[in-house]
């Protein structure tokens, strides 16, 4: 992103809109929708609500020799359609995706075009309006879907990972920059995802990770708890995602599901224990998917094993292997498990407190970052 903020002087306000829009999409700013133009009064609105300075550095690929400031996140931010208020959000969210491994890394430019997967837990979700339960994946709300994007933006504008250039995925995953949930508290037996992530529960956190996919499992019909996660076990469990010696899952219980394991008694603990003892596949099985040899750490074909051998999917039981969030409704058991990339960092970040009633702070100027 080689301008910074936008300025026009026209006289009819739509007739405006509509060209800075158009100049910005000429400037390959966006994401192939419509963005909202960073006006300097924008972004210093956007700036006034976090105590960082403008020109931190948040972030920076240094394969690629790009970084990321404070700024150049509002101005993206602002182009996502966020409202200011959402900015400590947006930032935290990024502050935890560089504690992933993956993504200082290649993650950003990976063939499988991996998505960031945003978990929001504490009480910005009700105060800011994120969605917690029905269609919590899906469209339809302006906080979830504005944060989402705007990490996409820096990612694109920031650090320069462009679909055709720098981004090399072979197909990529729908709504690769539009996951974002907030965990519904409310109606999960179990403490969230951010006291997994070492933020006390109650205190404003993001989390997240970046996922090869999500794909949905629809148990409405049993009431036997170990039947339920024996469906988890055989959809974790595939080989098409299983390319390493072991893989990463996660799972987003609908609180249906969530509700009825734990009346049997089963913490969140309890229930990443009984899927860690139980998914894997047997020599045979990935013998069948060409997989069942390991040579250093990616899965080939080979004829060494021992057919009846069970090959465990995770390496241990630890939450970064397999975090566990509950959202969505409680209308039907239908639930998602999702495919980590590498491994969540198993660290959350927490939202910056509200700074009400401060005026915006100046910054470098309207070349911005």
């Amino acid at each position: 992103m080689t301008g910074g903020t936008l300025d026009a002087q026209v006289t009819d306000p739509l007739d405006g809109a509509h060209r800075s829009i158009e100049y910005m999409y000429d400037r390959g700013w966006t994401d192939g929708l419509p963005v909202v133009p960073a006006t300097r009064e924008l972004v210093d609105a956007f700036l006034a609500t976090t105590a960082r300075p403008a020109d931190e550095v948040i972030g920076r690929l240094d394969h690629l020799k790009r970084e990321v400031s404070v700024e150049l996140a509002a101005i993206n931010a602002v182009m996502a359609g966020c409202r200011p208020e959402y900015f400590p959000v947006v930032l935290a969210a990024w502050d935890a995706l560089m504690a992933e491994r993956s993504t200082v890394g290649g993650g950003w430019q990976s063939t499988s075009g991996p998505a960031p997967l945003i978990v929001v837990n504490g009480p910005v979700r009700r105060r800011l309006g994120f969605n917690a339960t029905g269609g919590v994946f899906g469209p339809g709300f302006r906080a979830n879907a504005t944060v989402a994007r705007a990490i996409g933006l820096i990612v694109r504008n920031g650090l320069g990972v462009v679909p055709h250039v720098l981004e090399q995925a072979t197909q990529g995953i729908p709504g690769r920059w539009a996951m974002c949930v907030a965990e519904n508290e409310e109606e999960s037996p179990w403490e969230p995802l951010s006291v997994d992530g070492g933020v006390a529960a109650g205190v404003d956190a993001v989390s997240t990770t970046l996922l090869r996919t999500s794909e949905f499992v629809d148990n409405r019909h049993t009431d036997d708890p170990e039947a339920l996660l024996g469906d988890f076990a055989d959809t974790i469990s595939r080989t098409g995602s299983w390319i390493f010696r072991h893989a990463s899952a996660g799972v987003v219980f609908c609180p249906e599901h969530a509700q009825m394991l734990a009346a049997a008694g089963m913490s969140k603990a309890d229930v990443r224990d009984w899927l860690i003892e139980r998914c894997g596949r047997s020599e045979a099985d990935l013998a069948g998917a060409g997989k069942n040899h390991v040579h250093g750490n990616v899965r080939r074909q080979g004829d060494d094993g021992e057919p009846g051998a069970f090959h465990r999917y995770f390496a241990d039981g630890a939450p970064k292997n397999l975090p566990i969030v509950v959202a969505g409704a409680r209308n039907a058991g239908i639930s998602m498990v999702v495919r980590v990339f590498s491994n969540w960092s198993g660290i959350s970040a927490r939202v910056e407190p509200p700074r009400d009633g401060e005026a915006p702070r100046p910054s470098r100027g309207p070349g911005g970052a």
